[in-house]
């Protein structure tokens, strides 16, 4: 085999069908959408509609709550934490409040609060002032003689 006897499979490769070109084409005139109607005119899309029959969305039940507008918090983990601490990124001997993770690179954007969370290990004893902590963070934090309060 030579490089030139390279090639797609036959019928991997599909030729651009040119509507519009004459009778001969067999896809000329009205380009294969039929004749009259609003699906023969351009700029027409009909999402969801299913030719008068019920739509799927309106058939099948609704369920539970959409809250209009969530709180969005950034997660942070301790074993990301600890690994900004043992970088010299972060200080633990100073209390850790959002705007020092924010300053560290640790956290890009605060959105509505930082959340620490509780996978990973942390050696260090650290103070923290964020607007959440969960439960195994929390204990995980005062084993090592942190302290942890919520904003």
């Amino acid at each position: 085999m030579k490089l030139h006897e390279l090639g797609e499979k036959p019928g991997a490769k599909h030729r651009k069908k040119r509507v519009g070109r004459g009778p001969g084409s067999g896809i000329g005139k009205t380009c294969g959408r039929g004749l009259n109607g609003q699906k023969s005119r351009s700029g027409v899309s009909l999402n969801g509609f299913e030719g008068g029959q019920m739509p799927i969305y309106m058939r099948l039940p609704k369920r539970g709550f959409n809250v209009p507008n969530p709180k969005r918090y950034v997660l942070v983990n301790l074993g990301t934490l600890q690994d900004f601490i043992d970088r010299k990124k972060i200080d633990p001997k100073k209390e850790i409040n959002e705007d020092v993770l924010q300053d560290s690179g640790l956290v890009t954007r605060k959105l509505d609060g930082v959340r620490i969370l509780g996978k990973g290990t942390l050696t260090s004893k650290v103070m923290i002032k964020v607007t959440g902590v969960s439960k195994g963070a929390m204990s995980a934090i005062e084993k090592q003689g942190g302290s942890c309060s919520i904003s």
